[in-house]
């Protein structure tokens, strides 16, 4: 099985591309070729590894609800930059639809969820342990180092296609852990020792040192003080994808078997259609 985090693996390798020339017009014809020729490139690459699987985000997430400041930055650092992405994500919206209608891959969206919550929730259920004895091996395409977590399950392996390389750690139970006690500047989740609103308002988090970190990792957070142990728990629940609730990934679950069985039969019009003559001589590859 194969699990293509679409948006964090094609909009990094269109940012790449773009270097700095990033008030570039955004040409849909551009895009949707990037996107189609990444997916040969990956199936033709990892095909050892069987299913091409879509992971993709919805326009509203469940974190957000339960902590408002979450990703609240990305919206003033895109209304910054010079990109117009209004019209990158419209574009890609669009092709995630004719991924969904033509092509034979499962492409899985499901409400208030996000790209890591389809590929936690895969993993989940489909991962190498007591219960699911599998030999199926699964491999995450995506950059983002949270999914270290996941390879706690001895059949999950990760690797970066932007960067061309593995992703790996020697104890992804600890980077879990400190995944959880160092927070997230990126999606707004301060460390344990520091306030909700730290990133957010562009307060000076309070330092998080190894060696308190290591003391953290020794220590029942049963034992953490009040604040610290407040903190964790917002941390984990954000950040921690055995949290992912049960609703959600019975959702996830639920679209993956829907989507069982699609077939290539639209393949050859859709290509022709969008007038994509190079990639008609590869259509075997999709």
């Amino acid at each position: 099985m194969i699990i293509l985090d679409l948006n964090q693996t094609i909009i990094s390798n269109i940012l790449a591309q773009m270097g700095n020339h990033t008030n570039a017009k955004i040409e849909e014809d551009l895009v949707r070729h990037m996107v189609l020729n990444a997916i040969r490139s990956h199936k033709t690459k990892f095909h050892d590894y069987g299913e091409l699987i879509i992971a993709c985000d919805d326009r509203a997430y469940w974190r957000r609800n339960y902590f408002p400041h979450y990703k609240a930055n990305r919206k003033k650092d895109r209304e910054k930059s010079e990109i117009n992405w209004s019209e990158l994500f419209g574009a890609l919206n669009k092709i995630k639809q004719e991924l969904k209608d033509y092509f034979p891959y499962r492409v899985i969206q499901v409400e208030h969820a996000e790209a890591d919550d389809v590929i936690g929730s895969l993993v989940h259920e489909f991962g190498y342990n007591l219960n699911n004895m599998t030999t199926e091996k699964i491999l995450i395409l995506s950059g983002d180092k949270d999914f270290i977590q996941l390879q706690q399950y001895a059949n999950v392996s990760q690797y970066d296609p932007v960067q061309k390389k593995k992703i790996t750690a020697a104890n992804p139970e600890r980077f879990a852990k400190e995944l959880v006690l160092k927070g997230d500047r990126g999606d707004g989740v301060p460390n344990v020792l520091s306030p909700d609103n730290s990133i957010v308002d562009n307060i000076r988090q309070k330092s998080l040192r190894e060696s308190k970190i290591e003391e953290l990792i020794n220590t029942h957070i049963d034992s953490y003080p009040p604040e610290i142990r407040r903190n964790y728990d917002r941390n984990n629940l954000l950040i921690n994808l055995d949290c992912i609730p049960a609703e959600i990934q019975r959702d996830v679950l639920e679209e993956y078997k829907r989507q069982e069985g699609k077939g290539r039969d639209k393949l050859f019009n859709y290509f022709i259609s969008h007038r994509l003559k190079n990639l008609l001589e590869t259509i075997g590859d999709f």
